[in-house]
């Protein structure tokens, strides 16, 4: 395999032996020509080689080691005691990634964009990768955020089904600037909805949602939604530049994009409130 991708303004090559497994929602991102800002070189091997480099952090699904201003890291999956694949950073433009012959998991999604540690190519450009459902209504995106299991991509359902708006990504949004102004951009990891496409969509608002049975909207501070917002927001914790770019993002996105409240169910009533909110004076 040698493919060309390109994922929130960002042109990389993927390289490999023979025919690794990649998912067919990131092959939505193949682009046929253009110049690669990055390099993967990927491998199956029988075990994978040892990680070069100091530990700056311990997660029951992942090791992260560092040399230098260069990242290597052990990626497995909570819950199973052996790592399946080693991410190695060879030079600021190129990294080597080894997986183990015959794991399953690579042909996962978020398996498969956690190898390429994408996240940390975007924080860099100053973009954001936020945990959210991302529905298109009248030309402008609106967000759907929260923690797994609250509603997400039922509440995208719900404006598909009484508004007709187009959901993008049931999962995940990357956010970025384009020409001026907080767009929300593909991504190639959907979780459970199985709802990938592409498109890059500015936005109008992002909601952060919480279950009840009366359906009621408020305007959150920008301090507020700062708070809401961080925990929902890919964020590579043992890396202080990175921290400090995220909370920058995060500044940035709460003062120009407006952030609400959503407490919900799961009816058209919900759409209603919303709407009210977000297009004030419409019908």
């Amino acid at each position: 395999m040698n493919q060309l991708f390109e994922i929130g303004g960002l042109r990389f090559r993927v390289e490999a032996e023979g025919d690794f497994p990649v998912p067919e929602h990131f092959r939505l991102f193949a682009v046929s020509e253009g110049t690669a800002e990055y390099r993967y070189r990927l491998h199956t091997v029988p075990a994978l080689p040892a990680p070069e480099g100091d530990c700056v952090a311990r997660r029951p699904d992942l090791l992260v080691f560092r040399e230098g201003a260069l990242e290597r890291r052990l990626t497995g999956v909570k819950g199973r005691s052996t790592p399946y694949a080693l991410y190695h950073e060879v030079s600021e433009e190129a990294a080597e990634v080894w997986a183990l012959e015959g794991e399953p998991l690579l042909g996962c999604d978020p398996a498969f964009t956690g190898l390429l540690a994408l996240e940390r190519r975007m924080i860099g450009r100053g973009a954001l990768v936020l945990h959210c459902a991302y529905t298109v209504y009248q030309g402008e995106a609106i967000l759907f955020s929260a923690p797994s299991e609250t509603g997400k991509s039922t509440q995208a359902g719900l404006w598909e089904r009484h508004r007709g708006s187009r959901t993008v990504n049931g999962d995940r949004s990357l956010l970025r600037r384009v020409d001026g102004r907080w767009t929300a951009c593909g991504w190639p990891v959907c979780g459970s909805s199985d709802v990938c496409h592409l498109g890059d969509t500015p936005i109008r608002a992002v909601v952060m949602l919480r279950q009840g049975k009366v359906n009621t909207v408020e305007r959150l501070s920008p301090m507020r939604a700062f708070g809401q917002l961080y925990s929902q927001i890919t964020v590579n914790q043992w890396n202080p530049d990175f921290v400090r770019a995220a909370m920058d993002g995060i500044e940035d996105l709460v003062r120009s994009v407006p952030v609400w409240q959503l407490t919900c169910d799961i009816s058209e009533g919900a759409v209603r409130a919303l709407e009210a909110a977000l297009y004030p004076g419409e019908k």
